[in-house]
């Protein structure tokens, strides 16, 4: 049975039970075995993190970044391994997806974090000299991660995008692998060890367990230990998780649900019809539909281009090949939801059939209602059939669109197609202020598949898409201000100030108050 990795250590665990992670293209088991942790398993790590939590204050940003950017360097170095245990946990293909694509995307990830946690500016610091107060962003205390099983790289619990925010603010991070691919992320932890030990880090910066029971999961989010929590899965676990860390107190930061709305315009299909349906089934077929931004529901208005765009969708689907889902449970989550909405009277135009038994596959799928349909049932109507599938809404005017915007859940993404010459203004003007304030991030001409890690993304948006409408999950520094808690310094002496803070700091932009003047300069 495989150890766990605790106050520095792989460690025998103290196991309720086991499980063996299954690879989705011979849905047969995996051979390696590994423990469900325990509550002393958690124990034991809450108690190093937060000895580590107490030894990384006085660590400076330059010191973190070392590790962040030595542990890149140890991923490059492990890529094989790395791209083979993956693929054989989750079938996502070796090329381009693993090793050309999350892989470099996941490096280029932590030595952003690094470059901002040697730079300081993100901690965004201000001196009040007439009141000779200060204050600044700094670590909150031990960070929970748990990873998603669709991004086993670029959003993994211990190399992904929370992983890097939450370290490079200076905290440590207890990882909880996804059960899809514990391998994978066994792997990163002990590159992240050896780059740890090799740069002096705590010992319990970096812990991994791999999975615990549901009630000790709560239980781990809740301890009072816990500064916060980055979550990214499915919601039903996600909001049992919020439950107990909102009643501790604890913040918590979940990505769970979006079905990505994505409106295209009469004019858009008169003008490039035929390009728009290459456009949407490459995109939402991209992965096998297994991205949290896959364009799960089109809203359309009637018309002979519509019934064009709609008719070349479905022969793209079922002709497109049928692509393996990540796990059973993704597999069985698909049907069911599928069957949700054509139970609910949405019309079957392709698919909802199995595909092939000797892997976790779905037929791709279309399925369609009318908007007056969405809207007497919107809770239903937006049920997320997460995979390579998606919903049709067609209206009858740009009024029904909007109704049905103004019905939509909060969502990672929304998008509008309009025509290029102008003629689709009027009516965008009529529904994107609808759709700007169900969404984190408003779309023009383009589907929302992609990601991009930057300083201006906001992989984020109102609830359910995720716990907070405020912060995101990719783009470094925004990323990291979730983990972290605002310090404030009150005529405290100048020799004990942080030193982002003391009148002397050479580097980063802060603002400064002198004589009751607010300026903002480069020290």
């Amino acid at each position: 049975m495989q150890k766990v990795l605790i106050a520095g250590e792989w460690r025998d665990a103290d196991a309720a039970s086991t499980f063996q992670a299954h690879n989705p293209n011979t849905r047969e088991a995996l051979p390696e075995v590994y423990p469900v942790s325990s509550w002393s398993d958690c124990e034991a790590a809450i108690a190093s993190a937060a000895e580590a939590s107490i030894a990384l204050r006085t660590t400076s940003g330059a010191e973190v970044a070392a590790f962040l950017e030595a542990y890149a360097d140890g991923i490059e170095a492990r890529k094989d391994d790395l791209v083979e245990m993956a693929h054989a946990e989750t079938a996502l293909p070796v090329s381009p997806r693993l090793a050309d694509g999350e892989l470099p995307r996941t490096t280029g990830q932590l030595r952003q974090a690094a470059a901002a946690a040697r730079d300081g500016s993100w901690a965004m610091p201000i001196i009040d000299t007439a009141t000779d107060i200060r204050t600044m962003f700094g670590a909150i205390g031990p960070v929970c991660v748990f990873g998603p099983n669709n991004f086993p790289f670029a959003f993994g619990s211990i190399s992904g995008g929370d992983f890097a925010a939450a370290i490079a603010a200076g905290n440590p991070v207890i990882a909880k692998a996804n059960s899809s691919h514990p391998g994978t992320t066994r792997i990163f932890a002990e590159v992240a060890k050896e780059a740890a030990d090799a740069t002096g880090m705590p010992a319990g910066m970096v812990q991994l367990l791999y999975r615990t029971s549901h009630s000790d999961g709560e239980r781990l989010v809740a301890d009072e230990r816990i500064g916060a929590i980055g979550y990214t899965g499915a919601r039903n676990a996600g909001l049992k998780l919020k439950s107990a860390a909102d009643a501790a107190g604890n913040p918590i930061y979940l990505e769970l649900s979006s079905v990505n709305p994505v409106v295209i315009l009469p004019g858009a299909l008169a003008e490039r019809g035929a390009e728009l349906v290459d456009e949407f089934s490459g995109s939402c077929l991209m992965g096998t539909g297994q991205f949290c931004t896959n364009p799960g529901l089109v809203l359309l208005l009637e018309g002979d281009d519509t019934n064009a765009f709609i008719n070349g969708v479905v022969a793209k689907f079922g002709e497109a090949p049928v692509g393996t889902l990540l796990s059973e449970g993704v597999e069985s989550s698909l049907r069911t939801n599928l069957g949700t909405l054509i139970s609910a009277g949405a019309e079957l135009l392709v698919g909802n059939t199995e595909s092939d038994d000797s892997r976790y596959c779905y037929a791709n799928t279309i399925v369609k209602v009318s908007a007056q349909q969405f809207i007497d049932d919107p809770e239903t109507m937006q049920t997320e059939a997460f995979g390579n599938s998606s919903l049709f809404v067609v209206a009858s005017s740009i009024e029904q669109v909007k109704a049905v915007i103004e019905s939509l859940e909060g969502n990672l993404t929304g998008c509008v197609y309009s025509h290029n010459g102008g003629d689709d203004d009027a009516a965008y003007d009529a529904i994107a202020p609808s759709l700007r304030t169900k969404v984190g991030r408003l779309l023009n001409d383009k589907m929302p598949t992609g990601v991009a890690v930057s300083p201006a993304m906001n992989h984020g948006g109102p609830f359910p898409a995720t716990g907070h409408p405020g912060f995101t999950a990719v783009g470094i520094p925004g990323a990291m201000v979730r983990f972290a808690a605002l310090h404030c310094y009150d005529n405290i002496r100048p020799h004990r100030l942080p030193v982002a803070l003391q009148d002397a700091n050479p580097n980063g932009t802060l603002w400064r108050s002198v004589d009751g003047n607010w300026t903002q300069a480069d020290l």
